[in-house]
């Protein structure tokens, strides 16, 4: 599963990063947090979580061409979304609180995301995401396995692009004038984890390399094989993972010291999903 991340870069370089050519990363949109978002939408949040507004790429035709009925290419936009994907049909935006991740091995076939699978698909980009690894051999104070939390990232400091959905969702008890009336959502697709990650977390967010990019947000690709493909196909051995200190488990907590490796001495019983070595104390962590 994927239940945060780190969005540490801004929307320039998002820009730059992934070709955008439209940036509406600075206009307003509905949020369903109850207090300000801290850091502010589309600022760099080292701790990006479920029901955040989070920075997205997207190919869709412009409102104006939209609107206007008129024959125009789609661009690629960076724009804001709340992270829970709430379908159009729900009736809730609760909903979205438990639509965070979607599974690859049955994205296409399940109704809350299978329109979206073939033509709202979109690109959630951040410097990696966070796991946590349950220890085989350390326990909490309540006796459970101690739960130590990694970052996952790139091994080739590119940026990581998650595979998402977005999907629209319009409020009936608001006039079609009011800025709140329509909420845009996004999920991030999850697969089954790779070796070596496994060792952390048996699911891992899919991850789409750059040649991949301009078939996944392609809107007039609709062909479900096509888009089965895209969800199976990923080279193993892409990245790299460091545990991090425990603080990044309350979303409170923000800024780059959350994606620091921890000290060694605060270590106990982590797995290295490398070589499987158990690192315990003093033992130097080397991933």
């Amino acid at each position: 599963m994927c239940g945060r991340y780190a969005a540490s870069a801004r929307p320039d370089e998002l820009v730059e990063a992934f070709d955008v050519d439209e940036d509406h990363s600075d206009e307003p949109t509905r949020s369903l947090l109850k207090r300000p978002q801290s850091p502010a939408p589309g600022e760099p949040d080292f701790n990006m979580a479920p029901s955040k507004q989070a920075l997205v790429v997207l190919t869709r035709a412009s409102r104006e061409a939209r609107e206007s009925a008129a024959e125009a290419a789609p661009t690629r936009q960076l724009r804001l979304l709340t992270w829970g994907l709430v379908p159009s049909w729900a009736k809730d935006v609760k909903i979205g609180q438990r639509m965070t991740n979607a599974r690859a091995e049955s994205v296409l076939g399940k109704g809350a995301f299978a329109k979206a699978a073939l033509s709202r698909r979109c690109i959630v980009p951040a410097e990696g995401w966070y796991e946590w690894q349950a220890s085989p051999t350390a326990t909490d104070a309540k006796g459970k396995p101690r739960k130590q939390p990694f970052l996952v990232h790139r091994a080739d400091g590119d940026p990581v692009a998650f595979a998402g959905l977005y999907e629209f969702w319009r409020d009936r008890d608001l006039p079609d004038d009011d800025p709140d009336a329509w909420l845009t959502t996004f999920t991030i697709i999850t697969t089954a984890a790779e070796p070596g990650l496994d060792r952390i977390h048996d699911r891992q967010p899919l991850v789409l390399d750059r040649d991949q990019w301009s078939d996944w947000l392609d809107p007039d690709e609709k062909d479900p094989e096509v888009v089965r493909g895209l969800l199976e196909h990923f080279d193993p051995g892409r990245f790299v993972a460091h545990p991090v200190g425990r603080g990044v488990g309350a979303t409170s907590n923000n800024g780059r010291g959350l994606v620091e490796p921890a000290p060694a001495e605060e270590l106990q019983g982590v797995v290295d999903p490398m070589t499987g070595e158990i690192i315990d104390g003093a033992t130097l962590f080397e991933g």
